[in-house]
């Protein structure tokens, strides 16, 4: 051994000295003889105890040896307490579980990175030097090696298994830099040797720092764990390479060593990992060379997943874990729950295009995961207006973030084709108390999905419904519309007309495509009213505004003096007086044409004629506000108002003068009521009845015979005892409406499993004329057992949410089902002698045969299934690649997807009044303002109270009305769509909404195998002509009966089936839809005598309202061109009656 001091050119003693070969062996046998030794202890420690266990076990026991076996085991049992609390108390220290434990372990971490420091320090010298005891740096590095051996100690004591410690990663560090220190004091030197291996206590940073709750997300803990495994291999690689290649080979005494820095053997490590090796700085050595390729290998996996992982974490950190800057005067709104590709984009969509180029509203979208790639693309696409923040509206570390405290309002998003509805309804239900509880003024506007969870949401105590907290359910309005589709056929696409926005430009190949895309424009709007129109009733208000002004009104806000709050009324009778500011419903294309209806000046626009210039006048911002209704009401005389030149009105207003008692009349009626035991239940919304056994409604296949539906609904259910209940209650509400007399309600077959629909029972027992078929609608079997040649109409409603492969395959039983009924074709020729001839049949060729169809509506989840339903209704090819409100399908009313729905979220935050009156249209009458006013269980036919008349029951329906053999046909002239507009609306109070025309198909159908299809016209233009088998939406007062004598032939078109346009009935009306009529059995309707419609003066203050009242019951399916007739005569008889206690006048 040769210790020899060196000097530097000063001649100073550095305190360095040379370390010879065996001074290198001597520090690294020092830690293999540690732990091989160690190790050897241990197994044989093992074996020997498992040895003597089994020995014990194997070999008999005598008298003494049972003594000593006692008394040892007395004693061992003592040891082994006192070693199993003490081992507890050191777990729990070395578990930083307690305060005296966590300093144990940060201290431990802190001077491991210490001692890492003084490699790193004294790695400036040359390897093979050894540093004496005269370096400052050797006993601070013996005091942290001493008490890591104390640490170790404790580890060791501790641990349950010894072998599984002794070979653990922190043990075999310490092992191999713990026994040189100690041998460094013997020899009174100190060598780098293995030091280097402390760096792989760097894997402990992630512990550290939770500890010290530096972090606390997952993305933090995550990202800390990369970072800390990325650092020690680097740091450790490096290590191992600055000693090899300064040792030089074992076998060659060094002689290919070279002098390389531990920053050059990090440059090295870098460059190698990166696989970029710049040949700068390469390997010589043996050892250096074979680790170097063993290295290579794994530096693949630490750049290619690790380092690229830990760029991500850290750019998302930054990104989007940073808190939204409130900008003052900047309104934003916060969007939370299901952020996904296809939701975001759909609610873009819709949100921007209300004001498109002067919105003014950020969006900030608080999502609970990263956004992907293409979510990303279109935050990038719309970077004006959103903002993406990772959070949830669960914690309020993270509202605050998003500052809900000062948005605009909460937009909730739900998932309607999740596999769990009641699971995600449960969790937006939690993001609303977690958002009113840190904020309660903050308006929320949410989405549910099952109509049953909304009951929870106004239970919630800083809920409030003015101001503007409102609820979208899916269940609810979806099922509600095909409801309707199934009382009046194309009214589901009526209305959804009115909620669909269309930005593509469509070039129609056919002339009734022209029509339909026309009809498109035209959208619901809210437009307060000019205060000259106080005073005025609103069939003189309706009627000015159509006429003078080109626009639609078809509802009113008005204040209910029965409940007292402001509830929406749908054609208001005459007795319904305006009032100042009130607010109008208008269909109309833009918010700029409405306007006309706030600057309307009694005395400036008198005289004015063109719509375009009907503007804000000078006189009302001098005076603004100070006329009253009584100096502009519109005076008659012969049709025409006193103002205007006898030449601009085209549209006379003639009454029917028809004199009537109104208390007589209105007592007669409730009488009648009575008489019919109309039990209503306690709103007095919806037919009630007391609850049914399920088996007493449960049919048989084979008893057909005893039923015979006609002019029936069938429904087609897929689920079954597991599938979430999708609340089929909400489909029977509308369709048991109180606006319909008993006698017209339509009985409801479903067919489906019997363990599904067993479950839905409970909510649809107290709801009179509701069958059930166990079956499929798969099995034509079962669909013939429900009669349904006879129905008015099928739907076809789509499976509850369960988990599909594809989004395609969502929709296969409804698709499937649909093929299976639109199979069934129906002969003319096969019909039962007491049945009316089918002219829903058409073809002037007797040589060929005749068909119909059933009338169906398919509902499907997935839009993008449309061109299957498209196929199938052989009007394929139109326009393919469009969306499903550009299709054939739905423009004929057999298709409706709820897709749509997720435009109402925007609408309802923008204006809150057009979704109020959605959601009375297409529930049978139910808004959330009759919500605050009554208790959510007796409005939904499950209360054993009830009642048998109710004022709100006196409420307008819908109807599609034939201009033969209806009401309508004593309009005269009609040849235009104003004309019939302002004939019905002066002399029967129906106020008239669209159109639904007969497609000329002779070219598309020339085999007539698909029958005659009709699409829907939304609010014609006022000159727009009519033909003579068109059919008219109507809003039709309730006590009106559209019934008539008509001795004239049968033409395709002629009945209706009246629909409550809060609650719509249908009638039966040609090919998809069928017609209804009076029963044969029934009381005959009351007969007119209709005289030649004369013009006469009607007082403003004493309205009379022509009123047709039907005492019959509604009969099996009658076809178009055609009239029921009892004894070869028809009979309808007339009355007068003025419902004046629905709508009391107010001034």
């Amino acid at each position: 051994m040769c210790l020899t001091k060196s000097e530097d050119s000063s001649g100073e003693a550095l305190g360095k000295m040379s370390c010879t070969a065996e001074i290198q062996a001597a520090f690294i046998l020092s830690s293999l003889v540690t732990f091989f030794s160690g190790l050897l202890i241990l197994l044989i420690s093992r074996l020997i105890w498992r040895s003597i266990k089994k020995w014990q076990k194997s070999e008999g026991k005598g008298i003494f040896l049972e003594v000593m076996s006692r008394s040892m085991d007395r004693k061992r049992s003592r040891s082994l307490t006192f070693q199993g609390v003490f081992r507890d108390r050191v777990e729990m220290l070395l578990s930083a579980q307690t305060f005296v434990g966590q300093v144990l372990v940060i201290l431990v971490f802190v001077l491991s990175i210490g001692s890492l420091i003084i490699y790193f320090i004294n790695s400036t010298d040359p390897v093979r030097s050894c540093s004496s005891y005269q370096d400052k740096t050797i006993p601070i590095d013996l005091t942290f090696n001493a008490f890591f051996s104390f640490y170790f100690g404790l580890r060791f004591v501790a641990a349950d298994d010894k072998v599984k410690f002794w070979l653990e990663m922190n043990s075999i560090v310490d092992i191999f830099t713990i026994p040189p220190t100690f041998i460094s004091y013997y020899l009174k030197s100190n060598w780098l040797g293995l030091r280097f291996l402390r760096a792989l206590r760097l894997l402990e940073l992630p512990q550290i720092l939770q500890i010290l709750r530096a972090i606390r997300t997952s993305n933090s803990v995550k990202f800390s764990k990369l970072l800390s495994i990325v650092l020690s291999t680097l740091f450790t690689a490096a290590g191992f390479i600055h000693l090899v290649e300064n040792s030089g080979d074992p076998w060659l005494k060094g002689r290919n060593s070279q002098n390389i820095s531990y920053f050059e053997s990090i440059y090295l490590v870098m460059a190698t990992a990166s696989t970029v090796g710049f040949g700068d700085v390469v390997a010589k050595t043996s050892l250096g060379r074979t680790f170097i390729m063993v290295f290579t290998l794994g530096s693949l996996v630490l750049f290619a997943n690790y380092v690229p992982e830990m760029v991500e974490l850290f750019g998302n950190k930054r990104k989007y874990t940073s808190s939204y800057e409130v900008v003052k005067g900047k309104k934003f709104i916060v969007v939370c729950g299901n952020i996904t590709v296809d939701s975001v984009t759909a609610f873009l969509r819709n949100f921007l295009r209300h004001k498109a180029g002067e919105i003014n509203t950020e969006i900030v979208f608080l999502g609970e995961v990263p956004p992907s790639l293409e979510l990303e693309t279109i935050f990038k696409c719309y970077m004006a207006y959103t903002t993406f923040i990772s959070g949830s509206a669960l914690k309020w570390e993270d509202l605050r973030r998003v500052a809900v405290d000062s948005a605009e309002a909460c937009l909730i998003i739900a998932n309607p084709l999740c596999s769990d509805s009641h699971a995600e309804d449960t969790s937006n239900i939690m993001r609303v108390l977690s958002i009113k509880n840190y904020y309660p003024n903050t308006r929320v506007i949410i989405q549910i999905l099952q109509s049953h969870n909304k009951v929870f949401l106004p239970k919630i105590p800083s809920w409030n419904w003015n101001t503007g907290d409102n609820i979208i359910c899916f269940a609810e309005l979806k099922l509600g519309f095909i409801a309707q589709g199934c009382l009046v056929p194309g009214l589901c696409t009526f209305l959804t007309s009115l909620f669909v926005e269309q930005n593509k430009k469509i070039c129609p190949k056919e002339p009734w495509q022209k029509h339909f895309f026309s009809g498109l424009r035209n959208k619901i709007l809210t437009q307060r009213l000019s205060d000259d129109f106080a005073g005025m009733s609103f069939p003189d208000v309706c009627r000015l505004c159509f006429v003078k002004m080109h626009l639609m009104l078809i509802a009113i806000e008005h204040k209910s003096v029965c409940h007292g709050y402001c509830g929406l009324i749908l054609n208001p009778p005459a007795q319904v007086k305006l009032r100042k500011n009130t607010l109008g419903f208008f269909i109309a294309e833009s918010a700029k044409d409405v306007k006309r209806a706030f600057f309307y000046c009694a005395v400036c626009h008198s005289d004015v004629y063109t719509p375009e210039l009907i503007g804000k006048c000078s006189c009302k911002s001098k005076n603004p506000r100070h006329r009253t209704g009584a100096t502009v009401m519109v005076m008659r005389n012969n049709g025409r108002e006193h103002s205007g030149p006898k030449t601009q009105d085209s549209y006379p207003a003639t009454h029917t003068s028809m004199a009537s008692n109104l208390s007589f009349t209105t007592r007669a009626l409730l009488y009648e009521m009575e008489r019919e035991s109309d039990r209503l239940d306690s709103s007095g919304m919806f037919h009630w009845c007391k609850a049914t056994p399920l088996d007493k409604m449960i049919l048989k296949r084979t008893e057909k015979s005893k039923h015979e539906f006609r002019n029936h609904i069938v429904a087609c259910v897929f689920g079954d005892a597991h599938s979430t209940l999708m609340g089929l209650r909400n489909f029977v509400m509308p369709l048991r409406a109180s606006s319909y007399t008993r006698q017209e309600l339509k009985d409801i077959v479903f067919v489906g499993s019997l363990d599904y629909l067993q479950r839905e029972w409970r909510f649809l027992q107290n709801f009179p004329q509701i069958y059930i078929l166990p079956g499929s609608a798969l099995y034509s079997g079962d669909l013939h057992a429900v009669n349904i040649e006879e129905c008015s109409m099928c739907a076809v409603l789509s499976s509850p949410s369960k988990s599909a492969s594809s989004p395609t395959l969502v929709d296969m039983e409804p698709i499937m089902a649909t093929l299976n009924i639109g199979s069934l074709r129906i002969s003319c020729s096969a019909q039962t002698p007491s049945e009316p001839q089918c002219t829903r049949c058409f073809g002037d060729n007797p040589g060929k045969s005749k068909y119909r169809r059933i009338p169906i509506l398919t509902e499907l989840k997935n839009p993008s299934n449309m061109h299957f339903i498209e196929q199938l209704g052989g009007m394929e090819g139109d326009f393919s690649g469009m969306s499903l409100h550009l299709s054939t399908s739905f423009a004929t009313g057999t298709v409706f997807s709820g897709s749509f729905l997720d435009s109402l979220l925007a609408t309802a935050f923008y204006n809150y009044h057009v979704l109020e009156l959605l959601q009375m249209l297409v529930t049978g009458g139910i808004s959330s303002q009759l919500e605050q006013h009554l208790d959510k269980d007796k409005f939904c036919g499950l209360n054993d109270s009830y009642s048998t008349v109710s004022p709100g029951r006196m409420r307008c329906k819908l109807g599609l009305l034939s201009l033969n053999q209806t009401i309508l046909s004593d309009i005269q002239p009609r040849r235009t769509f104003g004309q019939i507009f302002c004939g019905s609306l002066d002399n029967l109070g129906v106020l008239c909404l669209g159109l639904y025309r007969m497609i000329d198909e002779e070219e598309h159908n020339p085999e007539h195998k698909r029958g005659v299809c009709w699409f829907v016209i939304t609010r014609p233009e006022n000159e727009f002509m009519l033909l003579p088998s068109d059919l008219v939406f109507c809003a039709i007062p309730f006590s009106t009966s559209c019934y008539k004598k008509d001795i004239s032939p049968p033409s395709p078109c002629e009945i209706i089936n009246m629909v409550p346009l809060t609650e719509e009935t249908l009638t039966d009306v040609n090919c998809p839809p069928s017609v209804d009529q009076v029963s044969e059995t029934a009381a005959q309707p009351p007969s007119i005598s209709v005289r030649l419609l004369e013009p006469k003066p009607i007082p403003a203050g004493d309205p009379k309202q022509a009123v047709l009242t039907p005492s019959g019951k509604l009969s099996s399916q009658t076809h178009p061109g055609e009239t029921t007739k009892e004894d070869g005569k028809e009979t309808m008889e007339e009355t007068a009656v003025e419902d004046a206690s629905a709508y009391p006048e107010s001034d």
